[in-house]
């Protein structure tokens, strides 16, 4: 499974927002964007470089936002606009709830994973079950009455349980969450407000129909 291994802050500060890629070490004074002297794009000439204006580079940027707040690389991604190219409504907000119902996603709006990546950690090691049986795929994608919860095992209740004390980002109106229980469930299908992070989804369908 390819991934990004590189360091995560580094593509906040290119994309000049914060992707919460460090969970909640991105809301504190730690974090790069928030460092006067760290918060401009990687590179050692920086300073020197112009601000992106041609309609490519706009374009890209976006793209690359969004993949990188997701952690989906190009290839999937692609699959993902031809899979909200065959559905009907808004090709751009269809884009952007296939990737809200990425199963990563949800277990990290549960407040089960400080982070996406954690998410994709604790999904890959089989700590998180979907309706009852395990699912090691990051990438699934839930549906409505779908019921996300945690190995009936001691290990894996601990491990999630830790990062649940931590809190995560502020439940969304689609998912339900039982503390107690650690169980959460999706009561409806993600809407275009509930993406996180400022984007402008046309420009990324402009970019991907070229």
């Amino acid at each position: 499974m390819a991934r990004y291994i590189g360091p995560a802050c580094r593509l906040c500060r290119r994309e000049t927002v914060k992707l919460m890629l460090k969970g909640a070490r991105c809301e504190t004074a730690k974090c790069a964007m928030e460092r006067q002297w760290r918060n401009r794009p990687p590179g050692m000439h920086s300073w020197r470089r112009r601000r992106a204006s041609g309609d490519y580079a706009v374009r890209l940027r976006e793209k690359q936002k969004v993949k990188r707040y997701y952690g989906v690389l190009e290839r999937q991604f692609l699959i993902y606009f031809r899979m909200a190219e065959r559905m009907k409504g808004n090709t751009g907000e269809a884009l952007l709830g296939l990737l809200e119902r990425r199963l990563d996603n949800v277990v990290w709006k549960l407040g089960f994973a400080p982070s996406h990546r954690t998410a994709r950690i604790a999904i890959a090691h089989g700590h998180i079950y979907v309706n009852g049986r395990r699912l090691n795929r990051p990438s699934y994608l839930v549906n409505q009455g779908d019921r996300i919860g945690v190995k009936p095992s001691e290990r894996s209740q601990k491990y999630i349980r830790l990062a649940f004390g931590d809190g995560g980002p502020t439940l969304q109106s689609w998912l339900q969450v039982d503390a107690q229980n650690l169980e959460g469930t999706v009561v409806a299908m993600p809407a275009r407000e509930d993406v996180q992070i400022p984007v402008e989804e046309q420009l990324i369908i402009e970019m991907c129909s070229r």
